[in-house]
Formats: structure tokens, sequence, C-alpha cells
């Protein structure tokens, strides 16, 4: 039961970073229930775990833009540290460094919500790829349609009037 507690929010803590799907060092730290003081000072302990494509630390620009764009993250504003974030991989390496029962459970649950995560990524990339279809068969259905309308306005400038002419003619002549 527990399980399906967890999954629906933490898909919701995986955000984009240098084409990376991350994770940030805070929520990590809350859902391990440790400080994320602690928590950093594991991870840099064992920083030879942590090549660049596992976990990096964001600059000032991508600190401003994730503090911007989440509110939950204002309290980093001001903060002279900016944030560490961890790749799926880097998330896995952490069973390594944090090795209680808890870490354990919500390591797993991570890499459920960043598996579930990209199984969204592709329905919306299959829906995107079926919805391009669709336009293309409506644009070859409305060019069709216009081709027809201009056929026939051709059609009914080439029909000569039906009916009989008649001229007025000057009676002075």
């Amino acid at each position: 039961m527990e399980n399906q507690l967890i999954k629906p929010g933490l898909t919701s803590l995986i955000f984009d970073f240098r084409g990376y799907k991350v994770m940030v060092d805070s929520d990590l730290a809350s859902l391990y229930e440790v400080s994320t003081k602690a928590f950093k000072q594991q991870v840099r302990r064992n920083i030879g775990r942590f090549p660049i494509d596992f976990m990096f630390e964001l600059s000032n620009d991508e600190k401003e833009q994730l503090v911007t764009f989440c509110d939950r993250f204002t309290n980093l504003k001001h903060s002279s540290v900016n944030p560490m974030v961890f790749t799926e991989q880097g998330v896995a390496m952490l069973s390594s460094v944090l090795r209680s029962e808890k870490a354990i459970r919500i390591n797993i649950e991570i890499m459920r919500a960043f598996a579930s995560y990209r199984a969204l990524i592709r329905e919306n990339d299959e829906l995107r790829t079926e919805i391009r279809i669709l336009d293309q068969k409506l644009h070859a259905a409305f060019h069709f349609l216009m081709e027809r309308l201009d056929q026939l306005h051709q059609k009914k400038a080439e029909l000569k009037p039906v009916g009989y002419k008649y001229s007025i003619k000057k009676e002075n002549q």
C-alpha cells in the first residue's frame, strides 16, 4: 500500500537539467529522512562513486532557474551553496552510500519513479507522432477540398449564360 502512495509524488520530483533527468539533493535527503547537510557530507565522503553523469552541482544560473520555476525551492534563493542533483544512476549509487533499510526501500521506489517517468515520456512521443500523422492527413484532405473548390469555381466561370440576349437599339439611327 505504501508503494502506491509514494510513487506518484516521486515523479514530480524529477527535473531536466543539462539533458539529464535528475533529482535535487534536498528532495532526496527529505525522502531518506536525513538533513541535506548530512546527506551532502555522506556523498562528499564517497565522491569517487559519483562521476559527472551520476551527480553534478548546479551552476548559479541553473539554481536561479530552479528557484524561479519551483516555489518549494525559494529557500535556496539566498543560499551560498548550490544544490547537487543526481541522475538515475546517481540515485542507484546512493544505495551503496546510504545503507539503512529506509534508504533501500526509498531507492527502490525512486528507481520505479524514474521508470514510470521514462514510460510517460515515451507515451508523449508516441502521442506526438500520432498527432503529426493526423495533421498530415488533415492537411492533405484540406488541400484536396481546396483544389476541388477551385475546379468548381473555374467550371462556373467557363459556363455560358443561358437565356435570351437582347440589345436596345437607338431610335434615331
